[in-house]
């Protein structure tokens, strides 16, 4: 089933009720069906291949909300991409991807479309957070009646690109089933009701703020309030009005900051996307009465485990992330092949029918990923209790996650090797109270490198959450017998680089 139809399934009777409210700028569930359809009429009308894939670099708006129920309703490939990418970032999506169409912010129009075109892309559009701009001036000519495209649930629906610790990123195929099955599941263990109201103040281009949370609120028919960037003060503000909430460790940091916190209406706080400190999760029980629920998922696979969202299925455990959901098989093994007893630390593997089909243009290492009997291999280390409940200790590959953002150490050492006055270069992740976890740069000299003055040049070339917050120059790297870096010795020698 195409998955548009199956969220459009799950709306109110009542299409002029709210969808959406954007700060006092109420859109109703019509305006979501005819905006959609509108779309999907334009992109229909530039006669695109089978499985194109529309790349969308743009801000955060309804607007874009509205553009990923039409790329699905027109049996297309969404493909997000988070808007802080620079040139150097988005020419790998574009050049990979080969996208037919290329949506980005009327503010970059410049460099994206010189880098789309010269990469083959043919259409590229522009839509900013303002309701303005080329995509919508287009699509404000077509019929507002579309028929949703027949897909299977086998069919792509959406590309997302993650990476490893070597190599540039590269793209999870995740199909209509997948996303749907993952919506569905939620929907039941997480208790989703008639009267929900989600607070959205995550950003749109990965699995959390795309498809667990508006996949969430629109299958079930709920209501958003929707924010376009996180704030705390307005997240704050907002809360009395919501029964939902789902959020990144820091977000909670920062809203722990807030004087007054009304949760009185609340009826579930979601953590995810990174490790949430077990300080966090007490102090917001002692402020809000509420026990943060947390979560385990990553791109490939949507959502693993959940910890119990009714009292009657099990205890909140901080600390873990729960069992696995329903459907879900989830299992540890030692370096030998063989389960983990109780407690006991092995690598985490996992299937489902939410787990993606492999990545894109990669059979090789879509192979790789993918043990001989069918089970993923997510990369993480974690022990299962006797109830099951999994905690994750740690990742086997150098993946450092800020903020909820997944930073590829070997991505940012790639960009800060090429500068003046660096030798070597090697990217850790330490503990940081804000962000979980901070980027930092141990570096050799070869002349005399000025740490501010790297970070200032790093930040015109990638992304800012990838940027370190430290440089540390030191004069060599410690090396094992065999000359590799040893990471973990510097990850312990600056753990307590921000306490």
């Amino acid at each position: 089933m195409n998955l548009y139809a199956a969220l459009r399934a799950g709306f109110p009777a009542d299409l002029d009720s709210t969808a959406v409210d954007h700060d006092g700028a109420l859109y109703s569930w019509r305006d979501l069906e005819r905006g959609s359809a509108m779309l999907a009429n334009w992109l229909g009308r530039l006669d695109l291949p089978a499985g194109s894939r529309v790349a969308v670099h743009a801000d955060k708006s309804v607007e874009g909300l509205i553009l990923y129920l039409a790329v699905l309703r027109a049996g297309l490939v969404y493909l997000p991409l988070n808007p802080a990418y620079q040139a150097s970032e988005l020419e790998h999506f574009i050049t990979d991807a080969a996208p037919g169409v290329v949506v980005c912010a009327g503010k970059h129009f410049g460099w994206v479309s010189k880098l789309a075109f010269q990469r083959g892309v043919r259409w590229v559009f522009t839509l900013n957070d303002d309701r303005s701009g080329t995509l919508l001036d287009r699509a404000a000519q077509m019929s507002d009646v579309h028929t949703p495209a027949t897909n299977a649930p086998g069919d792509l629906a959406a590309i997302l690109y993650t990476s490893g610790t070597t190599g540039r990123s590269k793209g999870a195929m995740l199909s209509h089933g997948n996303l749907l099955s993952g919506a569905r599941t939620l929907q039941r263990h997480w208790d989703w009701r008639a009267d929900d109201v989600l607070l959205h103040a995550l950003p749109i281009f990965h699995i959390h703020g795309l498809f667990v949370a508006i996949n969430g609120a629109l299958l079930n028919g709920s209501q958003l309030l929707w924010l376009n960037k996180f704030e705390a003060k307005a997240v704050a503000a907002r809360l009395p009005e919501a029964t939902l909430f789902m959020g990144v460790p820091t977000m909670y940091v920062r809203l722990l900051q807030e004087p007054v916190l009304d949760a009185r209406r609340m009826r579930l706080f979601v953590s995810g996307s990174a490790p949430l400190l077990i300080d966090t999760w007490r102090e917001w029980q002692d402020r809000t009465g509420h026990l943060i629920l947390e979560r385990y998922g990553m791109s490939e696979t949507l959502m693993l485990t959940s910890n119990p969202c009714r009292p009657e299925d099990g205890e909140r455990v901080g600390g873990t992330v729960g069992p696995a959901l329903p459907g879900v098989g989830l299992r540890v093994l030692r370096d030998d092949g063989q389960p983990c007893a109780a407690d006991e630390i092995g690598h985490v593997q996992v299937r489902g029918p939410n787990v993606f089909s492999g990545y894109w243009q990669m059979p090789e290492k879509t192979a790789e990923e993918f043990t001989a009997d069918g089970w993923f291999k997510t990369g993480d280390v974690g022990r299962l209790d006797a109830r099951g409940y999994l905690t994750l200790i740690g990742r086997s590959k150098d993946l450092v996650i800020s903020g909820g953002f997944n930073v590829y150490p070997a991505e940012v050492e790639g960009f800060l090797n090429e500068l003046p006055g660096v030798g070597e270069s090697a990217v850790i992740g330490v503990p940081h109270p804000d962000f979980g976890e901070a980027v930092v740069a141990v570096i050799t000299a070869a002349g005399q490198p000025d740490p501010d003055a790297l970070i200032r040049t790093l930040k015109g070339r990638i992304a800012s959450f990838k940027v370190p917050k430290r440089i540390v120059v030191l004069p060599e790297l410690p090396r094992n017998a065999m000359g590799k870096v040893q990471k973990k010795l510097l990850r312990e020698q600056y753990a307590g680089l921000f306490a």
